[in-house]
């Protein structure tokens, strides 16, 4: 039985830095959403925002008006933003406060830990609620230093990585997860970011909080457990920033400790500067499949778009110069489905397709 929960979302829901609300309301294993929180887009569908079609789950102008419309408290207050500061406002505070006298517990993926915070602490023993931080990571004695155990992982390892942050690689993931085992095919998914956790993704760490000593070490330790106890015939990476952003090194200990032996690429053409840094300009696709491959030593083996601020005839447009330009396929997997990158997947690994059952 999934726990009930509430998002926090506010200013953001359906937007880059939303990204924990925007998958969870896509894709929750651990929680039952009832509410989104955002006063931006009160009265709104969070499907139709998403998805263009209506799911049920509603957005609220604020905590009170929330409380007014469940029939019961949720069980979890979830902060679903991802901002570049990682630190909570004076507004925020109020709002956790608030919604630990009312009985929840907190979710928070932020990089400041609320558990450590000596008012949360108090507020959470006064009012006998929990206060859970995603991105905390164990003492390093527990973290896992690399140990080349990846090398005898024979199991195919793709990776979804991508030409900036929030451009739907995790997303992607799901999908094509979802599509393989469609094809009879087991697929494992490693996560890398604190909402593949929130999701309640068996099999992951939330990499940019580890120390960098540890961070190729833990993501070889994740994908070496899921095929040890999962026996996948595919092993799915999530991608986090990408591999030339100068703010950034997740992905470069993806590549490292996950040793993949095939990539997609996702990238969002419309897309001018860098997601939160807008004084550094996107780089371009070729750069990033180029930068990619010769760093992963690895081939990419299809192309995958974010379609913001495209129409679907641009998308068309953009998939069939795509496909010529790179001899690669390519598709928008939100509009098209996951069918080419399947044949994608099937064609660089050939001996996945006596395992399909259709």
């Amino acid at each position: 039985m999934k726990e009930k929960a509430l998002l926090y979302c506010e200013g953001q829901f359906g937007e880059s830095d939303g990204k924990t609300a925007n998958g969870l309301i896509r894709r929750s294993q651990k929680y039952h959403i009832t509410c989104v929180i955002d006063s931006t887009k009160s009265g709104m569908d969070t499907g139709k925002i998403l998805e263009g079609v209506d799911n049920g789950i509603p957005i609220y102008r604020d905590l009170s008006e929330a409380m007014d419309q469940l029939s019961e408290v949720p069980k979890y207050f979830i902060y679903g933003i991802a901002p570049k500061e990682a630190i909570l406002s004076t507004k925020e505070r109020r709002i956790f406060l608030k919604a630990m006298s009312l009985g929840m517990d907190i979710v928070n993926g932020l990089h400041e830990f609320i558990s450590e915070d000596s008012e949360f602490k108090q507020q959470a023993k006064r009012y006998r609620v929990k206060l859970y931080d995603i991105r905390k990571p164990l003492a390093n004695r527990y973290l896992h230093l690399f140990t080349g155990d990846i090398l005898n992982v024979k199991t195919p390892k793709i990776a979804i990585l991508g030409t900036d942050c929030a451009v739907g690689k995790r997303t992607t993931a799901m999908l094509l997860i979802a599509a393989l085992k469609e094809r009879g095919l087991r697929a494992s998914f490693i996560g890398t970011g604190q909402t593949s956790l929130i999701q309640g993704e068996k099999y992951g760490i939330a990499l940019d909080a580890i120390p960098s000593e540890f961070m190729t070490g833990e993501l070889e330790n994740a994908v070496v457990e899921a095929n040890i106890h999962e026996k996948p015939d595919v092993i799915i990476l999530e991608g986090q920033g990408a591999l030339s952003h100068p703010a950034f090194i997740s992905s470069c200990a993806i590549i490292r400790g996950g040793k993949p032996d095939g990539i997609i690429v996702q990238h969002p053409p419309k897309r001018v500067n860098r997601v939160d840094f807008d004084y550094l300009p996107m780089p371009t696709l070729s750069s990033e499949i180029e930068l990619i491959e010769r760093f992963s030593e690895s081939k990419v083996i299809a192309i995958t778009i974010n379609h913001d601020d495209m129409n679907e005839n641009e998308v068309a447009d953009t998939i069939k110069a795509y496909e010529q330009n790179y001899q690669l396929p390519t598709t928008d997997t939100l509009f098209h489905g996951c069918n080419k990158l399947v044949k994608a997947v099937l064609e660089a690994f050939p001996e996945l397709q006596e395992k399909t059952t259709h």
